[in-house]
C-alpha cells in the first residue's frame, strides 16, 4: 500500500512466516491414520497455525485502518477486481495475504464511523499513467516499469507514489466538486465514484 505522501507500507507477509510451520503440520496430518487421536490432535495443530495467521493479519489490518482513518478527512481507493487478480497464479498468494478486499471494507466502515468521506475511483482510471504534475498520460506502459519520466513535463516519478497522488485527486474531485473523471482519462463509463458517507455506525471486528 502507498499512501499519497509517499509513504509505503509494506506487505507483511502473514501467511510466508508461517508457511513451513504450517506444510511440516499439515504433511503430518496426512500421514495419521483417519479416526485415530493421533490425527486428531495433528488437525487441531493444523487448525491452530490457521488461527494464528488469520489473528495476526486481522490485527495488522485493523492497526493499520484506524490508523489511516484517524489521520485522514478523505480516503480514496481503487475499486480493484480482486477475485480476478487472485486467479493469476503468480500473484494470487501475495494478494490474498495482502487481504486487499478486506482493507477496503474496514475503511469503508471506518470512514462512516468516524464521520470521514470515503471514495471508490474507478479501476480503469490511469492513475499509473498519468503524470501528477501535469495529467499527461503515457499510451502504454509494462508492468515492469516501476520509475519513468514524463515525457512531456520531465518529471520523474515513482509509479506507485505517482499513481496513489493521481487517485487522491481524484478523489478529491468527486468530494469537493461531485464532479467525475473526465471521460478521456478512463475506459470505463462510470470512471468516478461519489464518496460515501453515512450515519455512524460502531466498529466490527
Amino acid at each position: 500500500m502507498i499512501t499519497s505522501n509517499g509513504d509505503k507500507v509494506s506487505n507483511p507477509k502473514h501467511f510466508k512466516k508461517h508457511y513451513r510451520r504450517l506444510r511440516k503440520a499439515q504433511k503430518s496430518l496426512s500421514r495419521k491414520q483417519k479416526g485415530s487421536k493421533n490425527r486428531e490432535k495433528a488437525r487441531i495443530k493444523v487448525a491452530r497455525i490457521h488461527a494464528q495467521i488469520t489473528d495476526s493479519r486481522k490485527d495488522n489490518l485493523h492497526k493499520l485502518t484506524t490508523q489511516l482513518v484517524r489521520e485522514n478527512q478523505t480516503i480514496v481507493v481503487e475499486n480493484l477486481a480482486v477475485k480476478n487478480m487472485v486467479k493469476n497464479p503468480k500473484l494470487s498468494q501475495a494478494i490474498s495475504d495482502v487481504s486487499w478486499g478486506e482493507i477496503t471494507r474496514q475503511l469503508a466502515y471506518k470512514c462512516r464511523w468516524y464521520g470521514r468521506n470515503y471514495i471508490e475511483i474507478d479501476r480503469w482510471f490511469p492513475s499509473s499513467k498519468r503524470c501528477s504534475n501535469c495529467g499527461h498520460i503515457v499510451e502504454k506502459m509494462s508492468l515492469n516499469v516501476r520509475e519513468w519520466d514524463c515525457p512531456d513535463c520531465g518529471t520523474h516519478h515513482d509509479r506507485d507514489v505517482n499513481a496513489s497522488k493521481n487517485i487522491l485527486a481524484a478523489g478529491l474531485a468527486v468530494s469537493v466538486c461531485r464532479a467525475t473523471i473526465r471521460p478521456e482519462q478512463s475506459k470505463s463509463v462510470k470512471a468516478g465514484a461519489e464518496p460515501r458517507k453515512g450515519k455512524k455506525q460502531k466498529p466490527k471486528s
